[in-house]
């Protein structure tokens, strides 16, 4: 990809004043990653937190982009999957980066999904007490959602995220080339994320997913750049009002509070992945908003068919083994949910497709009383 392509790239700028930064969407980007960084902090060395599976399939061209344009790295290659936020592989990679003497003016570079991307930071944001780092996103998931805005974090038998700092990347880079090498599963988890957007604040952007889906699952090049330019603007501009979610910024969140505590319950692993918890999680969320009230019957089933039709789950009985989870654990899980604000959840809650919002007084026994009719 020539400098000329990377010029035409969609570009986003996330505002936050002095930790302000550009995302960059489109194909090829990865080999010019290297020259990116290298104008972006001259004379850095870079540490690639990674997995295996990216590794597999990436890891030799980032690494060929970041030699071509002089620039020292060494990677650390971790097991792939949700299990790996956690302290211990925590504790590994600070001493990894620690090993190779990663100093404040070096980089941290977060290649790979969800996952890297949240323990990547996590670990630079703690390094001598901060160390910067870029995000090189290579799941849809990952690129639309994890990658932008600064959450990053592990996770605890407590609940999902629930050790964590915010710490802005310098950079994203968004390559759509990488998604050809998604598992399709993975794929679809991601597109949840896209989908939740729409739910969230713009239902003309849910009808546009309805028209051009087959060509996201195909792997449409406009068709994604266009679902991760959205995405990322929609992202970037509830960040820009509200970097550590004392607000608006918890909208972000429709049905996690559902989603982690499912998550949660089946261990973090393939079981159940992100985007498909979260799938289920807005389900109900949209359900519940009927239930309470706020919303017009019939939405939950709407957003249920559109997630159906992609081949994501829409209720408690599609998890694998869901006999296994009980009510008391769920309500315990969901006790423990970031959102909850001395003792009471707050959860977010839609009045109509594009139209959610924030309530902060559901009733604990009204909660309980709908979750026993999911089961």
């Amino acid at each position: 990809m020539s400098a000329d392509n990377v010029a035409a790239a969609s570009r986003i700028n996330v505002d936050l004043g002095e930790r302000s930064y550009e995302i960059l969407i489109g194909g090829g980007l990865l080999e010019q990653a290297g020259e990116m960084i290298q104008s972006l902090r001259p004379g850095a060395k870079c540490a690639i937190i990674t997995d295996e599976t990216v590794a597999s399939y990436h890891l030799a061209a980032l690494e060929a982009s970041l030699t071509d344009a002089g620039i020292k790295s060494q990677a650390i290659i971790l097991q792939p999957g949700e299990a790996t936020k956690s302290f211990t592989q925590l504790q590994s990679v600070v001493e990894g980066l620690l090993a190779q003497r990663i100093e404040r003016a070096d980089l941290v570079i977060a290649f790979g999904g969800g996952v890297i991307g949240d323990l990547a930071g996590f670990a630079a944001s703690i390094l001598r007490r901060g160390v910067d780092f870029i995000q090189i996103p290579t799941s849809l998931l990952a690129q639309v959602d994890s990658s932008v805005g600064g959450k990053t974090g592990i996770n605890s038998p407590y609940g999902k995220n629930l050790i964590g700092a915010f710490h802005q990347p310098l950079l994203v880079l968004c390559d759509t080339d990488v998604l050809q090498t998604l598992e399709p599963r993975q794929f679809r988890a991601g597109y949840a994320e896209v989908a939740k957007y729409g739910l969230i604040r713009d239902n003309a952007f849910v009808t546009w997913l309805e028209e051009n889906r087959h060509a996201l699952f195909d792997l449409d090049p406009a068709a994604l750049t266009e679902a991760i330019r959205f995405s990322c603007a929609m992202k970037a501009r509830v960040v820009h009002e509200d970097e550590k979610e004392h607000g608006v910024r918890a909208l972000l969140n429709l049905g996690h509070t559902f989603g982690h505590a499912f998550e949660s319950l089946t261990g973090y692993g393939d079981r159940l992945l992100h985007g498909e918890a979260i799938s289920i999680g807005m389900v109900m969320a949209f359900a519940f908003s009927e239930e309470l009230g706020h919303c017009p019957a019939g939405r939950s089933d709407t957003v249920a068919k559109h997630f159906k039709a992609v081949g994501l789950p829409t209720t408690l009985s599609d998890i694998p083994a869901h006999e296994e989870l009980t009510l008391d654990a769920v309500v315990d899980k969901m006790s423990q949910d970031k959102k909850v604000e001395r003792g009471t959840l707050v959860f977010i809650l839609a009045h109509e497709i594009g139209d959610a919002f924030i309530s902060r007084d559901v009733s604990p026994t009204v909660l309980r009383d709908f979750l026993e009719r999911q089961f």
